[in-house]
């Protein structure tokens, strides 16, 4: 009976022996990761706040402060400093019970609620709590003109590409062209990004793009305060000459030189089709150029048939040969009736 005894704590000071090396292999592995995780150095006075940072934080959409914008600002159980202020034309608010105003430019409504609750809790308020909320926003404003069907000054509290702020103009009227025109005339926040799009001071920059380019994505644009997007009216494309209806022709699409003949209800007869000449003004100047091709090649695939471009003047010249033939041919076709009459019988 003894030896039964013995061998039964034999047996378990071997279990206890091996759940306390379990134990402390845990404890050591626990203890190695958290040695691996870098900690932050903290100075005197300052908390250590852990959150996840996205990988887009580069890209933040919320909406920074600017000049001009009314903001709301609340501390509760002291409705005496509430505030409905302005920002200044210096990015600045000044606040009750505080000697030196806040600066809040392109920061974030939580930003500027933190810095606030920081002045009042040196010497005059006990772990404040403070709300702001932009009531108005003044500063980030885009305007859309032109050939749209609700031209307007929009506010726009996030970032938006180019696509989306025609959209929220209503998308290009039925009297709008190929073109459209963005003026950047420096960020009306006063918030400077990094972007080689961004105009220096006292300058404008003018970006041009095409309608369909836009549309079907293969175009785009990030907008930023104070941009100008103008839609351009339908382009006027010029036909002259040996055609049926000569004229201009309004275009809402890139137009090809056969088209713009099929638009003017074709050629009439006697036309000179190895000489048709396109009249296009050149970059920055009044002057034209004068480009010539030939109408049976481009028929016959030859050629590939070129696109016109807004303001080209098509001129179709008549073949003098063929038309002095004709003439005489019209001549004598109508002289006929007359030498019958005048014969006798």
């Amino acid at each position: 009976m003894g030896v039964f005894r013995k061998a039964k704590m034999t047996n378990i000071n071997k279990i206890n022996k091996s759940f306390c090396i379990a134990f402390l292999t845990a404890i050591f592995f626990v203890a190695a990761s958290y040695a691996q995780t870098p900690v932050p150095s903290v100075g005197p006075g300052q908390t250590v706040r852990t959150a996840f940072v996205p990988q887009t934080e580069k890209n933040d959409d919320r909406y920074r402060i600017g000049l001009q914008d009314v903001l709301d600002i609340q501390v509760f159980r002291h409705p005496e400093l509430n505030l409905k202020t302005t920002v200044s034309q210096n990015g600045t608010i000044k606040l009750f019970r505080l000697d030196k105003p806040i600066s809040v430019l392109c920061k974030t409504d939580r930003e500027v609620a933190d810095d606030i609750a920081a002045a009042y809790k040196v010497g005059y308020l006990v772990d404040p709590a403070v709300t702001v909320m932009v009531a108005e926003q003044k500063s980030q404003s885009m305007s859309v003109m032109g050939a749209v069907v609700s031209p307007n000054l929009y506010y726009v509290s996030r970032r938006v590409q180019l696509l989306e702020l025609l959209a929220m103009a209503g998308g290009p009227s039925k009297e709008a062209g190929t073109r459209v025109l963005v003026a950047r005339t420096g960020s009306s926040s006063s918030c400077k990004a990094a972007d080689p799009g961004t105009a220096p001071d006292d300058e404008v920059a003018l970006l041009g793009f095409k309608m369909r380019d836009i549309q079907e994505g293969k175009k785009t644009l990030w907008m930023q305060p104070g941009d100008i997007v103008s839609v351009i009216d339908a382009d006027l494309i010029y036909v002259y000459g040996n055609v049926v209806k000569p004229g201009e022709i309004k275009v809402r699409e890139p137009i090809t030189m056969t088209q713009a003949i099929a638009s003017a209800s074709g050629l009439k007869s006697a036309t000179q089709k190895d000489r048709v000449r396109i009249l296009r003004q050149k970059k920055d100047s009044l002057d034209r150029e004068e480009l010539i091709f030939n109408l049976t090649d481009i028929e016959k695939g030859k050629v590939q048939d070129p696109y016109l471009e807004p303001n080209d003047i098509l001129a179709i010249s008549q073949d003098s040969t063929k038309s002095i033939l004709i003439g005489v041919g019209k001549a004598l076709t109508g002289s006929i009736p007359g030498i019958f009459t005048r014969v006798p019988l």
